[in-house]
């Protein structure tokens, strides 16, 4: 069953797109099938987690890309869920902050709060044709 929910959670992450580059999370290896974890918490519900390796350490955009899985995983998961987002350890230069910043749910409400934010996070999170 965990497995199964995994498998779900990647294919709804794996085609959001770098904030940078055209190129999706998956053919990045921002995000494999391996980086996601599906626990049962109680009956019917469970905590995702989710550990992404930004492509260089000191990726400025490692914080909009947790927003962009946070953002696109609440919208898109059909079952009840905890979601928790990190770094792969030791793979950014500030991973404890970004950590923090996109496990926070007023910061997050707050950055979506952004217009230019929004927009990118959007553009990100858009299912290719």
């Amino acid at each position: 069953m965990e497995q199964e929910r995994a498998l779900e959670v990647y294919d709804i992450i794996r085609t959001i797109r770098d904030p940078e580059k055209p190129n999706t999370l998956e053919e990045l290896d921002v995000v494999t099938e391996s980086c996601v974890e599906v626990q049962e918490i109680r009956e019917d519900e469970f905590l995702v987690i989710i550990r992404f390796t930004p492509t260089v350490p000191h990726c400025s955009l490692a914080t909009l890309i947790g927003l962009c899985l946070r953002i696109k995983l609440q919208r898109c998961l059909p079952f009840k869920h905890k979601l928790e987002i990190y770094i792969s350890e030791g793979m950014h230069s500030t991973e404890e902050d970004i950590n923090k910043q996109i496990n926070d749910k007023e910061r997050v409400a707050a950055a979506m709060e952004n217009p230019n934010l929004r927009e990118i996070v959007e553009q990100c999170v858009l299912e290719p044709e």
